[in-house]
């Protein structure tokens, strides 16, 4: 298949998460970048662009929810999808909230997640 998304940009302040999606991702045919917070996503976003971003909801500096409000203001067309350890209602309502696409709880069930992004591209 040929994906509409192939720049990706995975957040998360865990290593061995960023390694092992952004593997995934990479075998799938996704062009994979990663940052290791929100402000280190943000940085990353002023010189390049994605179509797509999967971010950790817990995380030192900016936390999920705080990045996207604040990539809302810079690139509010970049599809978002939200991940977390916790299944937390009040943070999954702000994050649709704020336009995330997708909320997927932690350990990450991979087939779920490569759903979302076909919903995504499908959509677009």
């Amino acid at each position: 298949m040929n994906q509409v998304y192939k720049r990706i940009l995975l957040v998360d302040d865990e290593e061995n998460s960023l390694a092992v999606l952004s593997d995934i991702l990479t075998h799938d045919g996704y062009d994979v970048s990663t940052a290791r917070n929100g402000l280190e996503a943000l940085n990353y976003l002023r010189s390049k662009d994605v179509e797509l971003i999967i971010t950790d909801l817990n995380m030192p500096e900016m936390n999920g929810l705080v990045f996207l409000r604040e990539l809302n203001l810079i690139h509010p067309a970049i599809n978002v999808i939200l991940v977390s350890a916790f299944g937390e209602v009040d943070s999954y309502l702000q994050a649709m909230t704020l336009g995330a696409f997708e909320f997927i709880i932690k350990p990450v069930d991979y087939a779920e997640l490569k759903k979302a992004i076909i919903k995504i591209v499908q959509k677009s």
